[in-house]
């Protein structure tokens, strides 16, 4: 099964709390997916918006099935930089998605396109000005306090996005799945009738942490096996 696949079994919350446990720097944005149920994960393929599309369509001359189209527009609310058209390229060229660290257009259009996209929201106005490209608007992209590249993957829901490293998926995939079914053991004795607080012996921690105010939840969940906040 790919990764695609079991994507579908997981969210970015599983993820981001398999970042934590591994100790990797948890890189993530609370985009927000344009359709409803939209979920992606593919490898970044880079771009930093500079009031041109063109960049986004040379991208797509080096993209491979599946990518996703990560844009850099800096963040900013004042104008849209990418339309229905750049989506509908998105989907011709057989990427997977596009993410966009600013703003989109088109809502209508996108949504009917079907294509995942993510962004801090939409503005009917495209860019009112060109500046100068990077040489380097093709290598990697800044996503909020991130940057990142080809040999990241992004992973995107209803929460938002996360970026991991590629080269450590798989490890990370192990992880969140853990996570998911414990989690789910614990919704499914909540429901029984048994208590968060229960499980995780909350009280015992609390005894502890009288007598050790530096014992953090955190660490205590850790020793009792239980998955509340990673």
């Amino acid at each position: 099964m790919d990764l695609r696949q079991r994507f579908e079994t997981l969210t970015t919350a599983h993820v981001a709390d398999a970042c934590v446990r591994a100790e990797l720097p948890v890189r993530c944005l609370g985009l927000r997916s344009v359709g409803d149920g939209d979920k992606v994960v593919g490898r970044v393929l880079p771009a930093r918006h500079a009031g041109s599309v063109d960049v986004f369509l040379e991208a797509y001359e080096s993209a491979e099935p599946g990518d996703v189209l990560v844009v850099d527009n800096g963040g900013q609310l004042d104008h849209a930089c990418v339309g229905d058209l750049i989506v509908q390229e998105a989907q011709t060229a057989g990427l997977a998605g596009v993410v966009i660290w600013g703003l989109h257009r088109d809502t209508a259009d996108v949504r009917a396109i079907g294509l995942p996209v993510f962004s801090l929201g939409s503005l009917p106005t495209g860019p009112l000005r060109v500046e100068e490209r990077p040489a380097d608007a093709l290598a990697s992209a800044r996503m909020g306090e991130w940057v990142v590249d080809p040999t990241d993957l992004v992973l995107g829901d209803h929460d938002g996005v996360v970026f991991i490293p590629a080269a450590h998926a798989e490890d990370l995939f192990q992880l969140a799945e853990g996570i998911r079914d414990k989690e789910r053991r614990q919704a499914e004795r909540i429901r029984g009738g048994r208590s968060l607080r229960s499980q995780v012996g909350f009280d015992g921690f609390l005894a502890q942490r009288a007598e050790n105010p530096t014992l953090t939840f955190r660490e205590h969940l850790r020793r009792v096996g239980g998955v509340v906040e990673e």
